[in-house]
């Protein structure tokens, strides 16, 4: 469970910090799913710039609340990008093709890295808890788990 009124605290906080609004109407619900399996995510119209930022109120995934904030409102942020990148990847290559497919994924990856280390320095500058969530880092495999066996190969 999260503290939901510290998450409306840093929500406030960082619209504001991060000019958001007043260009933006951007305004923060709870998701009370225990099934949903994201700790964060966003609905956005863009042609009325408004947002809807989703936080999982039940079992977040990440251990720092202000980073998830801070990292789906980084979203809002670039996702006029977001949309030529996408209107690009869309108009030049044929729906479903294996460019297409690779495109999206190198994009979509690319997004989020960059958005997560956008984060990652403005928590570093502005944030209350500068630690980090390795939470999908203690769920993956580690890096010789991921290559075992191919150290066998003649």
């Amino acid at each position: 469970m999260i503290d939901k009124e510290n998450a409306k605290r840093l929500f406030d906080k960082y619209i504001q910090k991060l000019r958001i609004t007043p260009a933006w109407d951007v305004k923060l619900e709870f998701v009370e799913d225990p099934a949903w399996r994201k700790t964060g995510d966003f609905k956005i119209d863009c042609d009325d710039r408004k947002a809807i930022l989703l936080l999982n109120a039940v079992n977040p995934k990440q251990e720092n609340l202000e980073e998830v904030i801070v990292h789906e409102l980084m979203h809002i942020k670039m996702y006029p990008l977001d949309q030529v990148t996408e209107s690009l990847i869309t108009n030049c290559f044929e729906e479903n093709s294996p460019a297409s497919k690779f495109a999206y994924q190198q994009f979509f990856t690319t997004l989020e890295q960059t958005v997560e280390e956008l984060t990652k320095c403005f928590l570093l500058e502005f944030g209350e808890n500068k630690e980090l969530s390795y939470g999908r880092c203690a769920r993956n495999k580690s890096f010789n788990d991921l290559y075992e066996g191919l150290n066998n190969i003649k």
